[in-house]
């Protein structure tokens, strides 16, 4: 009886837990209930986005102690693509499922990947346990922005995503710190320091999940479909072997046949993913008639670009540091900080100036002129000589870029998709945000090894004119003058006379490739400029999708654009019950103030008052 007892009484306390944290019957969420969720959701970010800056640090100690120094590529190359591919699959099963399970399921796979990376022996055990941490680390960041989309409306969404961008930001800087303090300790409480880098996540990953547990109760309705299948291979098929060359392809040789051979399997499985989807239609993995909403594919191509142009100055200015000012990896992440700065400001001046004026789209045009306006600045004011105190204003300038960019492109895109498509549409989002960055790195490094050499030389002719010192030491024979470039610690060593080519030679090659950057980036601009503005809808995912619900006999265009319709700006309230929460009056009968659907004859009906980019096309074309 007692038993029976105290397990009614523990169900008794999680309903009333879950009845706490789930919303209102119009689906809307307290501002306390938003921010508890927003804490599981930035623990969880903040895992996926500290992973990616902490293992960079710290991966040459790591493959020394493993014996694997020429395999280390494959380590990061393992995560990538795992996390790339599983991002969009996260997107489409949690629009079908609920995101509340996929999003526990992420967490749960990252963590046990961190555990099993921190006991790995071997290289290629720890590669593979990284791609089990990719799986994991793919739904973290989309699946977190899509949730925040769910709960809160687009009007007031850029306050809270702000926070997402701020510890994007935060995690650049702590990365570098905790890596390099923890792989330069020998062992901390008997244990290797290097493996702490990946059993850290373990109670942060634990603490995430059961935050998430307690607090995050999300209504979904299910929709069974077809699972694309065929689309997700051929995705596999695509992208795998890109990723590989992308990683691998300045070691091989970007025309050696193992390269050519990449291209030739990635382009098979770009045109085999292209004909599952138009096969599968709205049940595809990512549905080919999305790239029909402007929004939708304007977004997708400028965080490509962006994505590019992030790369090539979070990835050059720590090695900048780091070569030229001889800055340790934590020394660099501190100096950082600036930049760090930069995004966090950006992203709360965009959130609250969008929360407070509905507008969006100067945003990211003003962020592309600063991003390009600070890249250009560094290539020109980088050299071997160049004071650290000269680099903050740009940095600060790079990162209010970044900060005015993300945030407003992603929730455009959440404003202009049906809400059931939210999960899809945010995840594609950051999936080619994340190819963008990939490319990034492929282009930045191959240019900087491919002039490195040339330029360092350059400097030791103009240098060893100058300075007999320095040309004794060139005719000597004994002084690496831009041949194997793989370690660069012995110029720490050097004297200041030999030093100084090497720096001169890195800082011109340096300028070289921020030049690049800002052409790419500059691309960006002319991209968003088609960018529409349309009204931010008031109603979150939610509130959207239970507007549009009992709606879904008719067509699934008809049903989606009621769904739209419903959560624009100057759509009527739903009824809640059964019952319209704008009671019927006395005067009933005049035209436009009865049921939902009622409007006089020379009104527009709510369905005409929402931008035609929120629209199915045929929906569009009937009303033209």
């Amino acid at each position: 009886m007692t038993q029976t007892s105290d397990r009614g009484t523990a169900a008794e306390r999680r309903g009333a837990r879950a009845a706490a944290a789930a919303p209102d019957a119009s689906g809307s969420f307290t501002h306390r209930q938003i921010m508890t969720i927003l804490v599981g959701l930035l623990l969880g970010m903040f895992l996926a986005a500290l992973d990616q800056t902490v293992v960079s640090t710290a991966i040459r100690v790591i493959a020394d102690d493993l014996q694997g120094y020429d395999l280390q590529a494959w380590a990061t190359t393992a995560f990538l693509i795992t996390s790339t591919i599983a991002t969009p699959l996260y997107g489409k099963l949690s629009d079908m499922y609920g995101r509340r399970g996929f999003y526990l399921f992420a967490i749960a796979v990252f963590v046990i990947g961190s555990a099993l990376c921190g006991l790995a022996d071997t290289m290629y055990q720890l590669a593979v346990y990284r791609a089990i941490q990719g799986i994991g680390a793919g739904g973290l960041m989309s699946l977190a922005l899509a949730i925040i989309a769910d709960i809160v409306p687009p009007r007031e969404r850029s306050k809270y995503q702000g926070w997402f961008m701020a510890v994007f930001g935060s995690s650049s800087v702590l990365g570098p710190v905790i890596g390099g303090l923890l792989s330069g300790q020998e062992s901390i409480l008997g244990i290797t320091g290097w493996r702490w880098i990946f059993y850290v996540n373990v109670p942060l990953g634990v603490l995430a999940f059961a935050v998430v547990v307690k607090v995050l109760h999300l209504p979904h309705t299910r929709r069974d479909h077809r699972i694309d299948y065929p689309g997700a291979l051929a995705l596999i098929t695509f992208l795998v072997p890109l990723l590989i060359v992308a990683e691998q392809g300045r070691t091989w040789g970007w025309t050696d046949p193992t390269s050519l051979v990449c291209y030739a399997i990635g382009a098979v499985g770009f045109v085999l993913f292209f004909l599952a989807e138009r096969a599968y239609g709205d049940e595809a993995l990512l549905p080919i008639r999305m790239f029909r909403n402007r929004t939708f594919a304007v977004s997708g191509l400028s965080s490509i670009v962006l994505g590019m142009g992030m790369f090539g100055g979070i990835l050059l200015l720590p090695q900048y540091l780091q070569i030229v000012h001889g800055s340790s990896p934590t020394v660099a992440g501190l100096q950082m900080i600036p930049l760090v700065l930069g995004i966090m400001v950006g992203s709360v001046v965009s959130g609250q100036t969008i929360a407070r004026t509905g507008v969006y789209k100067p945003f990211p045009l003003v962020g592309i002129v600063l991003m390009v306006a600070s890249l250009v600045s560094l290539s020109v004011v980088v050299g071997a000589d160049t004071a650290i105190w000269t680099l903050v204003p740009f940095m600060v300038m790079l990162g209010l870029g970044l900060g005015f960019n993300f945030q407003p492109v992603i929730l455009a895109v959440q404003n202009a998709v049906s809400p059931r498509e939210i999960g899809v549409a945010t995840s594609s989002v950051t999936f080619f945000r994340q190819m963008g960055g990939t490319l990034g790195t492929a282009i930045f490094l191959s240019v900087l090894f491919t002039r490195l050499p040339s330029d360092i030389t350059s400097a030791f002719t103009r240098a060893a004119a100058d300075d007999p010192r320095v040309a004794q030491a060139v005719q000597s024979g004994q002084l690496n003058t831009g041949g194997d470039l793989s370690d660069t610690s012995f110029i720490a060593e050097l004297p200041g006379h030999l030093a100084l080519p090497f720096k001169t030679g890195f800082s011109d090659t340096l300028d070289v490739v921020f030049l690049i950057a800002a052409a790419i980036v500059a691309l960006g601009f002319f991209v968003l400029i088609f960018l529409p503005q349309l009204a931010l809808r008031t109603q979150s995912g939610i509130q959207a999708a239970q507007a549009g619900a009992g709606e879904a006999d008719g067509t699934p265009a008809e049903a989606a654009a009621h769904a739209a319709g419903a959560a624009a700006p100057t759509s009527t309230a739903p009824p809640v019950d059964g019952v319209d929460r704008h009671e019927a009056r006395e005067d009933d009968d005049v035209p436009g103030r009865g049921g939902r659907h009622e409007a006089a004859p020379d009104q527009p009906t709510g369905l005409a008052s929402v931008p035609a980019d929120h629209l199915p096309e045929d929906v569009r074309l009937r009303q033209g």
